[in-house]
């Protein structure tokens, strides 16, 4: 049983993401400690809410330089909704504000104001497929993201890879790809909520635990 830890740092839909990590026969472990998840076999970074409030959480308990230290040494991390925006350098929400610096990249809104309308709304909401970079045929295998498969989105803001490359998947909204999955090395981030998708969103979960 593949043993995973869930870095709690009070912004996180931690209840629901380990119970879909138990249906694909995980062993997740949550918890808030830094000693912890630097020990960690693989973690993931869940995240509901602000980026600005959540990266001053992590860095206010010790956890910003605990998944740090995991990513340097190569363990798998994955980061989910908020928790892969927080994997970037840096988002413009509520006002500049520094991540974690995994992915090179920022965080910006889904949509600019003059962008939306009362049929586009700013927050991208609902069941979306996803379209790979195909320059990346490997990845089905590695992120367990297929196209044609569908996954649950919620979110105003989203991250914009500096490296083509990074970008693994992106999902069309308002006339627009978003970026859907990034990663980089062995960090990966999904935007959508895996623990939401029903059956696709499992997948992606088993996929990292094979790595």
């Amino acid at each position: 049983m593949s043993k995973v830890t869930i870095v709690d740092y009070g912004l996180g839909n931690l209840k629901s993401v380990s119970q879909a990590l138990i249906a694909v026969g995980a062993d997740p472990e949550i918890t808030s400690d830094p000693r912890v998840v630097v020990r960690a076999e693989r973690v993931i970074l869940p995240g509901v809410g602000a980026f600005r409030v959540a990266a001053d959480a992590l860095r206010s308990q010790g956890l910003a330089d605990a998944v740090t230290d995991v990513a340097q040494r190569g363990a798998p991390l994955l980061g989910i909704c908020l928790g892969m925006q927080l994997l970037f350098d840096s988002s413009n929400e509520f006002g500049q504000t520094e991540g974690l610096g995994l992915i090179p990249g920022t965080v910006s809104r889904v949509l600019s104001h003059d962008e939306t309308s009362p049929a586009v709304r700013s927050t991208h909401i609902g069941w979306r497929t996803v379209d790979m970079n195909l320059t990346r045929s490997s990845l089905p295998d590695v992120v367990g993201v297929h196209p044609g498969a569908s996954y649950y989105f919620v979110h105003s803001y989203s991250a914009k890879p500096q490296n083509e490359e990074d970008t693994y998947a992106t999902v069309i909204y308002g006339g627009k790809a978003v970026c859907a999955v990034a990663g980089h090395g062995n960090v990966m981030g999904v935007q959508f909520h895996p623990e939401k998708s029903a059956r696709a969103g499992l997948t992606v979960l088993e996929s990292f635990l094979a790595l």
